[in-house]
Parts: C-alpha cells; structure tokens; sequence
C-alpha cells in the first residue's frame, strides 16, 4: 500500500510540476496514472486537475465527463459546477452556464469568482439588472477587483449614467492606473460629463501606455472635430494610422476631416483605403453628411460611378 501511495504521490507531483512549464499534454499522461489507482479514482482534487487540462486542451465534453464524476463524489463541490459554468460559458449556452454558476453560489456563498461570471453573462444576454448586482457582490467578496468595478462602471456609462460610471472606473484605476483600456472607458465618461480637458488627458494616456489600441486616437480626435481644429484631429488620427494600419475606422474619419477641409484627393485616398479593409463602407459613404461636397466631385464619381 505504501508503494501504491508513493506512485500515486509521484505521479501528481510530475503532472503538477508539468502544469507548471505549461507542458499540458505531458501534465495530462502523469495524472491519468495517477488517476488509474484506487486512490486517484476518489480524489477530488485529481479529478478536477485532469477536467482543467482538458479544458485548457480545447476537450469540453472530456472536462464536462470529470466535473459531473466530481459532483457524483461530492454533490456539494462547488468548483465543479464553477468548471462546468465557465465551460458553457465559453461555448456561448448562456443558459447552462447560469444554472451552473448559480449551483457553485449555492455551495459557496463567497465564491467571487463564480459572481463575477455570472455578472458577465448576464452582462453579455443586456440583462443589466442582474449583472449590476452579481458586480456588486463580487465587490462586496474582493473590493479591489479590477474588472469587476471597471465592467460596472463600463454597464452604467451604457445606462446614462455618468457620475455613479466614474466613481466605479476611478475605483478600477487605484487597483492599476495604467491599464489602457480603463484609461480609455474612463475618457469615454469625462467625454460624457462634458469634460473635454480630462477625456484628452485619458485618451492621451491611453495611447502613451498602447498606441496600437486605435479608439483611443479616434475618440481623441473626435474632440477635436467638435471643436472645428480639423488640422488637428487629421494629425491625431494619422499618427493612429501609424500605429494602427489596419483599422477601418481611422482611414474613414480622417476621410471625412480631409472632405470637410476641401482636400479631396487625400479623403478620396482614404476613402479607398477604408472600403479596401471594409465594404460597409461602399454603402455608408453614399449617405454620410460629411462626404457631401467630395460626392459632387468629378474624381469621386469617376471612382464609384455615382451621379
């Protein structure tokens, strides 16, 4: 029996010290030895080991097999039903992944983590009500979430409701102020306070710490435009294009600001290179108000054959 539990022992600790290089495949053979015995056979932990290798192996039904043969074990493991909810919740069956984070919360009433998918999901089918609350408690369990306050914020920014949005995103940036994509919701909502000084500040943040995240010199330039500085709005969107060379938007926009400046041939090579990483754009420029005056030139109509 000794010797049964040494191997037993030895295989774990190789297939652990494999998961730890990343080497998944090579962690998977030692834990299904391990596995193989009478002891592996009842132990839990094993058991949930080899279901998170076969997840991470892309074998959903394999890993789903081992988390219902832990909840056979033990109907109260609620990390099983955790596994089995972020597994259905990557195949997109919202429903299924409900059910299964909501059982984890049934037997783990401080389960964060399991709040805090749940508040995804329910984010992600625009149930706001119920995503707002699941953010809250996953707050109430571990305050300095990152993305817990940051999702919050973002889901009252889309309500409207810009004040309670900041509160939740300055939280997220005392956690870690140098997170471009914060930096970037944070320049949304100063944006939506009116406070144009502060959202270039953020924008300019976000880009200074991720230049290759191109809404941010698209917001920025935005700004800009509003304001009628057309020359400046360009160069922030031409050095977006610099970084950013194959976003849509970018040549789009600037497009746009060439037309509005009357320098046609630059927004009818930009309106090229738009339609080029993007056909939508063939039926929107028929009708956007900015391309007014480039459609009434010859080198347009010539190009796309408009009248």
């Amino acid at each position: 029996m000794a010797d049964k539990s040494y191997m037993f022992e030895n295989n774990l600790n190789i297939a652990r010290g494999y998961v730890g290089e990343k080497e998944y495949s090579k962690a998977l053979k030692f834990f299904k030895k391990a596995y193989k015995s009478n002891l592996g056979k009842n132990d839990t932990e094993l058991i949930i080991d080899i279901a998170l290798i076969y997840d991470i192996l892309n074998y959903k039904e394999l890993a789903l097999e081992k988390y219902k043969e832990v909840i056979n074990l033990d109907p109260e493991d609620s990390r099983a039903y955790y596994g089995m909810g972020i597994i259905y919740d990557e195949l997109e069956n919202f429903d299924l992944a409900i059910y299964y984070y909501k059982k984890a919360i049934e037997f783990d009433e401080n389960y964060d983590r399991a709040y805090f998918y749940l508040a995804n999901v329910y984010d992600e089918i625009s149930d706001k009500e119920n995503a707002i609350k699941c953010y809250k408690k996953t707050l109430e369990l571990k305050p300095k979430d990152l993305w817990a306050n940051a999702n919050l914020g973002s889901i009252y920014e889309e309500l409207g409701e810009y004040n309670i949005a900041k509160e939740y995103m300055t939280k997220a940036l005392s956690v870690e102020s140098n997170n471009y994509k914060i930096l970037f919701n944070m320049g949304v909502i100063e944006d939506k306070l009116d406070n144009k000084n502060e959202a270039k500040k953020f924008y300019n943040q976000s880009i200074e710490i991720n230049p290759y995240y191109p809404y941010s010199f698209l917001n920025l330039a935005i700004i800009y435009k509003e304001k009628k500085d057309l020359q400046k709005a360009i160069s922030i969107l031409s050095n977006g294009i610099k970084y950013n060379n194959d976003t849509d938007v970018l040549y789009y926009n600037r497009c746009c600001y060439y037309a509005i400046i009357k320098d046609f041939d630059n927004a009818l090579t930009d309106l090229k290179m738009s339609i080029k990483l993007n056909e939508h754009f063939i039926d929107y420029m028929k009708w956007d108000d900015e391309l007014i005056e480039l459609r009434k030139t010859k080198k347009y109509n010539e190009l796309f054959e408009c009248s």
